[in-house]
Order: structure tokens, then sequence, then C-alpha cells
């Protein structure tokens, strides 16, 4: 596999609260220093708070490179995080999508609120429309997912979900097997297209 099919940019969607269980920062922290050690830039929405600063301050704790991308008018509410690698501003949620998707060779969605299901039913529709075919994964700590994917399982039960939609998104508990999880769906996405 040469360093075009490798992944060198993640872009993790997430929180803008740490939440009120330690395991989701002690998780979102390990992430970070996964994705440091694996030489992975993180490509995540700028935010100074939450576990989105948690996820960027492990990548930098562990020398890694963090590139932020900020609608203009959070920078305004000193939501940014001041001390990443590279910040982008942009002037909607939209087009932050739009450069983070672009800007990335996967994604990885800790738990979150309504921006980061946004992020997440985003990417999946790409996959499931064929507009994009990176790889979607689900760091499910704390199981937080697991009714969403019981959602998702009865989303294909009743037919309006197929199958091999339902299979766009990969998960996992443990933040080192979805990384390796990521790295292996590339390299054999790589292997099929040769």
């Amino acid at each position: 596999m040469n360093k075009q099919d490798s992944i060198r940019r993640v872009s993790v969607f997430c929180g803008s609260c740490i939440g009120n269980i330690p395991a989701y920062e002690e998780a979102a922290k390990e992430l970070g220093k996964l994705l440091a050690l694996e030489d992975i830039n993180l490509i995540y929405g700028g935010g100074g708070i939450g576990l989105m600063r948690t996820v960027a301050d492990a990548v930098l704790q562990y020398g890694g490179t963090v590139t932020g991308v900020l609608p203009c008018f959070f920078d305004r509410n000193e939501v940014a995080h001041n001390n990443i690698t590279e910040m982008i501003i942009v002037r909607s949620m939209g087009e932050r999508k739009e450069k983070m998707a672009e800007l990335s060779d996967a994604f990885i969605i800790l738990p979150g609120g309504y921006g980061t299901m946004d992020e997440l039913f985003e990417v999946a529709v790409y996959s499931q429309l064929g507009l994009q075919s990176k790889t979607v994964a689900i760091l499910n700590t704390n199981h937080f997912y697991d009714p969403l994917f019981c959602q998702l399982d009865r989303m294909q039960e009743d037919g309006f979900l197929y199958p091999v939609h339902r299979n766009i998104l990969i998960d996992d508990t443990n933040p080192a097997a979805l990384v390796q999880k990521i790295i292996m769906t590339r390299k054999s996405s790589a292997n099929y297209d040769l």
C-alpha cells in the first residue's frame, strides 16, 4: 500500500461538552494519543471546549498535528482553540462540514449532541449515495450509540434501509481497536481497487 492509500487525516466529530461520565473524556484522550502515534492528522471543528478540546489536546500532547475548521461566528464567541497547528475559518456550519470532508481520509464519531448527529448522518448519507467512499467509524464509548444502532436495525427490518447501507458504519467501544479497523478498512479498499 502506498502513502496515498494510507490514512493520513481523520475528521473527528464530537461534543462541545465533555459529558457527565469520565469514560467519555478518557476515550477522547486515548483516541487523540493513538492518532498522534499513528501519525494521523486530526481534522476537527476547531473548538477549545468539550470533547473537541480533549481530543485535540491529546493529539498535540503526543506530538501530532491538529487542523481546526471553525465558522467565523464561533471565533467571535471565543470558542476557538488557540493552540492548535492550523485553524481554518469558514463562513457557515455547512462550509465547515464540506471543508472537513474534503480534508479527511476517514471520519470518527464520538459521543455528542445535535451537531454530532448532523455530521454523522451527513457523511453516512454521502456514503449511501456513493458520493464518497471514506470510512465512517463510531467510537461507541459507554455504549452511547447502542440505541442508535437499534434504531438503524429497525429501519432495516421495516424496509427503510438496505443491509448494504446499514453496514456503512463501523464501530467499536475501544479506541485502539477502532483505529485499527479504520486502517484495515482503508487497506482492504486500496487492494480492492487494484
